[in-house]
């Protein structure tokens, strides 16, 4: 979740069912059946239960490098190491609602990103954050890409299918 002060902004409103990913596995941890994680939320240990139900948290622990995880379903590092690569997933409508212009990276994502006249720029592909706010990375129909501030100057506003970029942000 990511917060964009500013008043006037309609939130993003994604399919409540739609999977969304919270963490990664990358790699086994010990010889008991851990997991490391890299983890893409705020706060992964309030999720139980984990693409579908197939995954069970039994215990989470954070580290400087991302988390360490056990699950009901991993008795060992044999399987632990194939779970490499596997995306640890939630139902949309599991996450906390939003406040006034918060808005979660995955409601962005395949979003179409139009100029304020109403005139097609391409698909929004990606969001990173260097450390000074999120940036919304957009690809035209030529497969160029170019990137945005996420912030209220170059992005007036959004819903669910639809991210406004301001004029003089898309030249």
């Amino acid at each position: 979740m990511t917060t964009m002060p500013t008043k006037d902004m309609s939130q993003a409103a994604a399919p409540r069912t739609r999977a969304v990913t919270l963490a990664a596995v990358i790699g086994a941890h010990g010889i008991n059946g851990e997991v490391r994680l890299k983890v893409f939320a705020q706060d992964l240990g309030v999720h139980k239960s984990f693409n579908g139900g197939a995954l069970t948290l039994k215990a989470l622990r954070t580290t400087p490098q991302g988390a360490i995880a056990r699950f009901a379903e991993i008795p060992d590092r044999t399987a632990a190491e194939r779970m490499r690569g596997t995306e640890l997933t939630v139902p949309r409508d599991s996450l906390p609602p939003l406040g006034e212009g918060e808005y979660y990276h995955a409601d962005l994502l395949g979003l179409s990103a139009v100029a304020e006249d109403g005139a097609a720029l391409g698909t929004v592909v990606a969001i990173d954050n260097f450390g000074a706010g999120d940036v919304i990375e957009i690809e035209r129909p030529d497969g160029k890409r170019f990137m945005i501030p996420m912030t209220e100057a170059a992005v007036p506003r959004w819903d669910a299918t639809t991210l406004t970029v301001a004029d003089g942000w898309a030249d």
